[in-house]
């Protein structure tokens, strides 16, 4: 792998680029974005230039696609069009069915679906870190299991090896329906409690009493919609599935309450909560 294109130098597409270096990429990266988001990361160092969509995808052996999901799927069907032939396309995307099937569709690249499961809430080439993705999973998504064997996928699986991530592969539908509990809902359930606490009458009372609980329990809030809208268009079943779900156990749970009946509800959710620290 000579030259990598990163289209969206933003703090996943930055970060990347970031986390190569790091791992010990030697070759050429440039950049796709917005002429005043590659003026900072060619100032950071985080491209070696930018170039437009279709020269940069001309001359590249590796594609990541790290924009909004709209966007990703509007450029997959370009490329057969420009990109280098043979050259392996990746994306970062939060969803994976659609931008899957879209991927199925190239004949001249190789496509490879992937979903880095790191992040924070501030955004831009600013905020991207070389480390981001370190002990982070990274999720691969291949229509089937031969698109992981050929050697630019394989070679693809180590550079996420040696930035630090967790390659686990999974199908695109079991993605959507798996991130929908471990991502979206708790996206949801930040926002929907920072949303309710706001509204309330004594609002700023409830700020001014606020201890660290709070603050981590409204830290997804801070997200902003302009990626979100993107991620509930393109998953909306498997998360309404997670919605209801999580509301005929809140609806349970407050029976159980008004009956005294919560400590198992507080051994059980110690138990997961554990388990899920103990896997970091």
């Amino acid at each position: 792998m000579d030259t990598v294109a990163i289209v969206g130098v933003g703090l996943i597409g930055g970060s990347f680029a970031l986390a190569l270096r790091m791992a010990g990429f030697k070759g050429r990266i440039v950049g796709v974005s917005s002429q005043r988001t590659t003026d900072e990361a060619v100032k950071r160092g985080v491209i070696d230039e930018a170039l437009p969509m279709e020269a940069a995808c001309a001359a590249a052996d590796l594609i990541y696609l790290a924009g909004p999901i709209h966007s990703i799927l509007t450029t997959i069907p370009r490329l057969d069009e420009f990109a280098r032939e043979g050259a392996l396309v990746t994306d970062a995307g939060s969803t994976k069915q659609k931008i899957a099937m879209a991927g199925a569709r190239l004949r001249r690249v190789q496509f490879l679906g992937g979903h880095p499961m790191a992040g924070k809430e501030s955004r831009g080439v600013t905020a991207a870190e070389e480390r981001l993705f370190e002990g982070r999973p990274y999720l691969l998504t291949p229509n089937a299991a031969e698109e992981l064997e050929t050697a630019a996928a394989s070679g693809f699986v180590e550079w996420i090896k040696r930035i630090g991530a967790l390659p686990r592969v999974m199908a695109p539908a079991e993605h959507d329906r798996i991130v929908a509990h471990s991502s979206h809902l708790p996206q949801l359930l930040s926002t929907a409690l920072s949303g309710t606490l706001g509204r309330h009458p004594d609002s700023e009372l409830i700020r001014a009493a606020a201890g660290p609980g709070l603050v981590d329990s409204t830290r997804l809030a801070l997200s902003g919609w302009e990626i979100w809208r993107d991620i509930l268009d393109t998953n909306q079943a498997p998360i309404l599935d997670a919605l209801d779900r999580f509301i005929n156990d809140m609806q349970a749970l407050r029976t159980r309450y008004a009956n005294g009946e919560l400590e198992a509800d507080f051994i059980q959710g110690k138990e997961f909560a554990q388990r899920l620290r103990n896997s970091r």
